[in-house]
Formats: C-alpha cells, sequence, structure tokens
C-alpha cells in the first residue's frame, strides 16, 4: 500500500483552484496537471507500507487530532521548484499559519513512533498543481511563468481533519478531469483509508 498523510480540501475551494489556474493548463498543456479531485495538501509521504499498519498509525493520527482545534489555511501564490526556468513541479502555496506549523510537527512526531523517518527538511506547506515532464521545452517553461503572474487567486480551506490516503495504481472513473485544458496525470487515484477529526471551535 502507498500510504501518505493529508489535509484535503473543500469541494468549492478545489473548484475555484481548478478555475483561477486554467491559464496555466493553457500555457502549458504537456505538463502533468493534478485532476480536481486530488488536489490536497501532503503531511507525510509514507511511501509503501504493509497493510497492518493502518489501523495502528490511525490511532496515532486520532489522538493528535483531538489536541488540535479546526482552523483555516490561506493559499494563493502561484510558483515552482525549484524555479519556473528549470520547473519540476507547480504549486499553489499556502500561507505561513503557526497552528498548521505546530499540527505537522505533531504528526511527524506520531509516525516516528511507527519507526517513520523525520522529514528533514522544513515544511514548506503548498499544493502541487503539476509536474513537469522531461520533455518540457524551454518555450513552453516562459509560457507558464508569464501565465504565473497573471493568476490571482485568494482562498480559504477549513482544516477539519487529518486523513490517511493510500494512492492506487490505475485510472478512476469519476471526479478526476481537469475541464479546461492541460493533461491529467492519470496514473493513479487517492482512497481515504481513515479521517482523524480535529475538534470543533
Amino acid at each position: 500500500m502507498r500510504l501518505f498523510l493529508a489535509i484535503n480540501l473543500e469541494p468549492t475551494i478545489r473548484r475555484a483552484i481548478i478555475d483561477a489556474t486554467s491559464a496555466l493548463r493553457d500555457a502549458a498543456p504537456t505538463l502533468s496537471w493534478v485532476g480536481e479531485a486530488r488536489l490536497h495538501l501532503t503531511l507525510k509521504f509514507l511511501g509503501e507500507e504493509s497493510e497492518s499498519i493502518v489501523g495502528p498509525l490511525s490511532q496515532s493520527i486520532d489522538r493528535v487530532a483531538q489536541r488540535h482545534r479546526t482552523f483555516p489555511m490561506q493559499l494563493g501564490e502561484i510558483g515552482a521548484f525549484p524555479n519556473f526556468r528549470r520547473a519540476r513541479v507547480v504549486w499553489m502555496g499556502i500561507e505561513r499559519e503557526p497552528r498548521l506549523e505546530l499540527l505537522h510537527h505533531d504528526v511527524e512526531l506520531a509516525c516516528e513512533q511507527h519507526a517513520f523517518e523525520l522529514e528533514g527538511r522544513a515544511f514548506r506547506p503548498h499544493l502541487t498543481l503539476a509536474r513537469v515532464r522531461d520533455r518540457t521545452d524551454v518555450e513552453e517553461l516562459r509560457m507558464l511563468s508569464r501565465a504565473s503572474k497573471q493568476v490571482e487567486f485568494g482562498g480559504e480551506s477549513m482544516v477539519r481533519s487529518v486523513d490517511l490516503m493510500q494512492s492506487v495504481t490505475g485510472k478512476k472513473s469519476e471526479g478526476g478531469r481537469t475541464t479546461a485544458g492541460g493533461r491529467e496525470s492519470r496514473g493513479s487515484h487517492y482512497e481515504r483509508l481513515h479521517a482523524a477529526p480535529l475538534r470543533p471551535n
């Protein structure tokens, strides 16, 4: 099982992101664009694991979630790793939020108890919008960079749960298509195995 822990976005925000970033997909149609149903914030990638970890890890994440209250996170900035000229990943940024950083920290510690290594890099919360294919040419990346400067988006999504997700290889028939140009990455779809709800405000 290929597992990760994520914060899933509210459906209205996912739709708004797709609408607001349509110019990016038009500018760079050869990129592997993430479909609407798959937009999420990864808290921790766990990799290939045995099904036996699902129960114990879910219980640990439940305990973490109950120490945190729901809160909003703000989305908006468009960027690329490492930059647009040599882009490998196109992303939408999430504003610095101490409550999100603390939640991520507690999730890391809970995972460490199950022998997962602590993340060595600083937490840079973002939504992956697209992955750049090796054959993407320089001019297409220039057009993408110019289009990114025209995107104006400021959205808010409530963080209500930490979800244990499974990436399943193969096409999914519903909910995975982009609707405004560009190719969607169709190699897998995501299934939620467990939701650990945060405490309501």
